[in-house]
């Protein structure tokens, strides 16, 4: 795990100076060496968390013959395998780092490479035979990677601060992108909340000449079968193709390392499994980490318990209150660079920085699997919808509403009424996104907040996203359709990043994901849907595949979404400074987003229920209304003049046009 910055120019020489500021936004990435290549025309640069060859992996890095060069971020789990055939094929290796492989597999295979890639990875290939430079993103959109126009050259780098390094580079926030956020939890790729900064789809690839960025060449997208069709109807055996594919997904990720593994624990059967699986199928000391909150209605610690005793782990664990939420999520907010409708990532921002004081600098965990084996309550909603629209006048309506939130005290079943206009909506069974429009529909009443100006000349996000799925999307079924929007949207956008890469990385610790491992993903995608959810059971085949491992009580327990107190943490006797300071009137019209009044009405009642009465809604207006304000002084206000971390001493530096400045190859 790393971080990449880069700059390609049209016409002056590439500034190391910038390179190196860049960089610097970036030591919290890599904070085990740095080093960067600089030709006529293209820089690379890069911080290093060591996991894998920390002696000779250094980066960027070439080839035998130097005319390609790589900078990347992120891991290759079958490099062996792909190094081995290279070698075959005659490349020769001067390290056992997967970054090697990557420049060999690039000069054999060309663009190829990157679907035989079995990884989390985003990266830069600068090819001098071509002068072509290629960013690059894995499938799922694990790891990031940004890039922006900064006059007449081009920047690139893992995050958004390390492009705000260039002056040249516009900072503003960009209405399309907020949009998407307050319809979707997170802008879509190639969009982001800053205007003129785009992130790389992820499962493509972009070739960049002479600082121009050409169009997306996609590797790899999500695909399903027909309506009806998928694998053969064999329960027991795709539980078992499940099984050993999650198996070795987990061993890949655990123990090709050079540095122990650690593992999350949550509670839930996600985590269950992959912790399961290094107990029994690996000899290693297993050592898990766990999330609790001071407020039981949040707290999972008693399932966190049970399962830490049946694999008789190492365990630790972090008791977040109100208040530790209130006051980091300053932090939180300039590690995620984006808005945020939750305050979930504080916490997971708190259980990283456990981790990386424990000693451990990787992590395996169980993101992904609700995504892609059908975890979330949107699936069931799904459903549920689906039945409602196509027979509208069952009686069995109501009962299904019944069975989808055994889990939330507040939940539909409480209010009949509202259960039944809420998901009862806009039911055509001909919609490509009738499994989300609730959803999204709730979402998008954070919109009214905005000031004047903001949703002008805006396009409908939604039937934006719509217009993008594939055409054999009228022949999936509806689940297939929920889980492709999931994968756009929420899974790459929020899920991965703001709750994952960024929280995990700002404290300098990877994050590894067995769930979204490419040959996983590629079964779950044939999968027939009525596998995934049985009935209204979610995740069932996971469930069935791993029923030895786990404690009945973990198999048989409602799917309970991680979630995490949001207002209470911002108002009342314990509100952080911070706060009034950001929602002043002054700092609301300098940031000119939401209206003044909404904002002074919104917080006043806040305070009146102490944050903890709030409806669902307005608790993400909350969260909302802090972090785009919070992100706006961070980086458009006064606190973007912030010092960084002291810049760089590079280990390893590789410049052709200042041989001085070179150091050998190591």
């Amino acid at each position: 795990m790393c971080g990449i910055a880069g700059i390609q120019s049209q016409s002056d020489l590439p500034d190391t100076d910038l390179l190196l500021r860049m960089m610097t936004a970036l030591s919290h990435r890599g904070p085990d060496g740095s080093g960067y290549y600089r030709d006529e025309s293209v820089a690379l640069g890069h911080t290093r968390l060591a996991i894998i060859d920390p002696g000779l992996g250094v980066q960027p890095m070439c080839g035998e013959r130097e005319d390609v060069w790589v900078t990347f971020n992120g891991e290759i789990f079958n490099y062996v395998e792909l190094r081995a055939q290279l070698a075959d094929r005659g490349h020769d290796f001067r390290t056992h780092s997967d970054t090697e492989v990557i420049v060999h597999a690039w000069e054999e295979w060309g663009p190829g490479c990157f679907e035989r890639f079995n990884g989390q990875w985003a990266l830069a290939i600068w090819d001098r035979r071509t002068s072509e430079l290629v960013l690059c993103r894995d499938r799922l959109g694990v790891r990031p990677l940004y890039h922006a126009s900064a006059g007449d050259r081009l920047v690139f780098a893992s995050e958004v601060k390390a492009l705000f390094a260039d002056p040249q580079v516009v900072r503003g926030l960009d209405p399309l992108g907020l949009d998407q956020v307050f319809t979707f939890w997170s802008a879509v790729a190639p969009r982001t909340v800053f205007a003129g900064v785009s992130q790389v789809r992820p499962g493509t690839y972009v070739v960049c000449r002479d600082g121009v960025v050409g169009e997306p060449q996609t590797f790899w997208q999500p695909t399903f079968p027909e309506r009806g069709g998928g694998s053969s109807d064999d329960l027991d055996a795709h539980a078992g193709q499940l099984r050993e594919r999650l198996i070795h997904a987990t061993r890949l990720r655990f123990e090709r390392s050079d540095f122990p593994v650690g593992a999350y624990l949550s509670g839930g059967i996600d985590s269950a499994v992959t912790a399961g699986i290094i107990r029994e199928f690996t000899d290693a000391d297993l050592h898990t980490f766990s999330l609790r909150f001071a407020d039981a209605e949040y707290d999972e610690g008693e399932h966190q318990a049970t399962m830490a005793r049946r694999l008789g782990t190492s365990h630790r664990d972090v008791v977040v209150s109100h208040r530790d939420i209130g006051e980091v999520f300053p932090e939180v907010v300039r590690h995620a660079e984006t808005p945020l409708l939750r305050t979930a990532p504080a916490p997971m921002f708190l259980l990283s920085r456990l981790v990386r004081d424990s000693g451990y600098k990787v992590v395996v965990t169980g993101e992904g699997s609700d995504e892609v084996l059908a975890g979330y309550d949107i699936f069931r909603e799904a459903r549920v919808r689906e039945f409602w629209a196509r027979d509208p006048g069952a009686p069995q309506r109501a009962r299904a509403i019944e069975l989808l939130y055994p889990w939330l005290g507040r939940n539909p079943n409480q209010a009949p009424a509202f259960a039944r206009g809420f998901f009862g909506r806009n039911l055509d069974p001909a919609d490509l996104a009738l499994s989300h429009r609730p959803r999204w529909d709730s979402t998008s009443s954070l919109k009214a907040m905005l000031a004047g100006g903001w949703s002008e000349g805006v396009s409908d996000a939604a039937a934006d996203l719509v217009g993008r799925m594939p055409a054999e999307a009228s022949g999936w079924d509806g689940l297939s359709r929920a889980q492709w929007l999931e994968m756009s949207t929420l899974l790459p956008g929020y899920i991965l990043a703001s709750q994952g890469d960024r929280m995990l990385m700002a404290n300098s610790v990877e994050g590894r994901f067995p769930f979204l491992d490419a040959d996983v993903i590629e079964l779950a995608g044939r999968l027939p849907a009525r596998q995934k959810i049985l009935g209204l059971d979610e995740k069932h085949l996971l469930k069935r595949a791993f029923r030895d491992l786990l404690p009945p009580e973990i198999v048989a327990r409602p799917k309970q979404p991680y979630r995490a107190p949001d207002a209470s943490g911002f108002v009342g006797v314990d509100a952080p400074d911070w706060v009034a300071d950001v929602t002043s009137p002054e700092a609301v019209d300098a940031a000119g987003v939401f209206k003044p009044v909404v904002v002074r009405s919104l917080l006043e009642k806040a305070r009146r229920s102490r944050g903890r009465a709030l409806s669902h809604t307005d608790s993400m207006r909350v969260s909302a209304v802090l972090s785009v304000q919070l992100l706006h002084e961070q980086f458009m206000g006064h606190g973007h003049a912030r010092v960084l971390a002291r810049p760089p001493h590079p280990t390893a530096v590789f410049d052709l046009v200042d041989s001085q400045r070179s150091t050998a190859w190591r």
